[in-house]
């Protein structure tokens, strides 16, 4: 018997704001969620080794008595690695460089001095900060796709569509497309289980829209996005992987970004994604508490959960929002919003807890879902981890 774990090694901070709130596995890049995609492939069930004040939502179920799997949790598996993980013996670790990819153990904390160290030949994706997840995004999806739609039939497209391109196209069962443009020459197109893809809707691949979201009358969408489950998106779309349950339902711009869950972009949000001086975007990263090189010429929004944006906001090249941020008003707000913080431009404020409760709540609640006291106990502690930085 053998038991499976996704852990957060101490590059998880590196990707917060997005990890304030969920272990790195539970990032979606593609399709599925990182722990979606090892569940699936190995065809088996993984808890979570991740910060304390997360275990009681994300929980470590590991036996003493039983040798376990500990794999990264910002890591994307592919075949190669699915292959060396499966061949992995107690005592052994694997690497990518210096990067520990997985490693077999009684004690998670059990010394390496005896392990053997293995090098991996997998070409797998591994994030380091937030921008990783929109860079892979696209092989993502068709890796994705692949799993997911492997030996089974998409659902019929109706006759007022138009396919562009050989490419992949597949529909899920209820899902809803009339009138609707997609152009696969770039990328497969996933539609998921009772999602609607309205009138109008240009979208080009590779594009994944899952089970229970929109996309609203003439949004224009390119390749590679993602729209992650129980959301909503109109307008304009490059290259942006929303979590989930969020929604930028109006137009506007939205580019080389990732949205965590429950955040909502106001009518007419735009972000800048590429500098007036086309030079390489710097973006705040919470481990060095600094700006940081991407190294990337094209950077949007990085978006926290619970996040908001009222009507018409602005917001500049490589913009970081924490959790629970409500940014509203005229002119630019800085490139790092913290957490926990209400205004815009002009001045920002401490955003009372209790005030953002029962926005949560209310939120939440509209999709049936409940926020739980362990869901109250992970905002608050990201409140009092952020202080310093309000």
């Amino acid at each position: 018997m053998m038991n499976y774990v996704l852990f957060d090694d101490d590059r998880w901070s590196d990707l917060l704001p997005l990890t304030y709130t969920r272990p790195s596995c539970e990032i979606r890049i593609g399709i599925l969620t990182i722990k979606e995609k090892w569940e699936q492939r190995l065809k088996k069930d993984f808890s979570y080794l991740c910060p304390i004040y997360l275990a009681e939502k994300f929980p470590y179920h590991a036996n003493e008595k039983q040798a376990t799997l500990y794999v990264n949790g910002r890591v994307c598996p592919d075949d190669t690695l699915i292959k060396e993980i499966n061949k992995l013996k107690q005592s052994q670790r694997l690497y990518k460089d210096d990067v520990l990819l997985a490693y077999c153990a009684i004690n998670p904390d059990e010394s390496f001095i005896e392990f053997e160290k293995i090098q991996s030949k997998s070409k797998c994706a591994i994030l380091n900060f937030p921008w990783d997840i929109f860079k892979n995004n696209g092989i993502e999806i068709e890796n994705d796709f692949a799993l997911i739609t492997k030996g089974r039939k998409s659902k019929p497209l109706s006759k007022t569509n138009k396919v562009i391109g050989k490419g992949k196209l597949f529909i899920e069962s209820g899902a809803s497309i009339e009138c609707a443009i997609f152009n696969t020459q770039g990328g497969s197109v996933y539609i998921g289980k009772d999602a609607v893809v309205m009138e109008g809707s240009l979208i080009r691949g590779s594009f994944a829209l899952c089970e229970h979201s929109e996309v609203k009358m003439g949004a224009k969408i390119y390749g590679s996005t993602t729209v992650g489950p129980h959301s909503k998106v109109g307008g304009e779309i490059n290259n942006a992987v929303i979590f989930g349950y969020s929604n930028k339902g109006h137009d506007g711009f939205l580019g080389n970004s990732v949205v965590g869950e429950w955040c909502n972009l106001g009518a007419d949000t735009n972000n800048s994604n590429l500098k007036n001086n086309y030079a390489q975007v710097k973006a705040y990263n919470y481990t060095q508490r600094k700006m940081i090189n991407t190294g990337l010429q094209f950077c949007g929004l990085i978006m926290g959960d619970h996040s908001k944006t009222g009507i018409n906001t602005m917001l500049n090249t490589g913009t970081v929002v924490g959790v629970n941020a409500n940014i509203f008003g005229g002119g630019f707000p800085a490139t790092h919003v913290p957490s926990f913080s209400w205004g815009g431009a002009d001045k920002l404020e401490k955003y009372q807890i209790t005030k953002a409760f029962e926005v949560a709540e209310r939120v939440m609640e509209r999709r049936g879902i409940t926020l739980t006291d362990a869901d109250k106990e992970i905002l608050t502690e990201v409140l009092k981890r952020t202080a310093s930085l309000r």
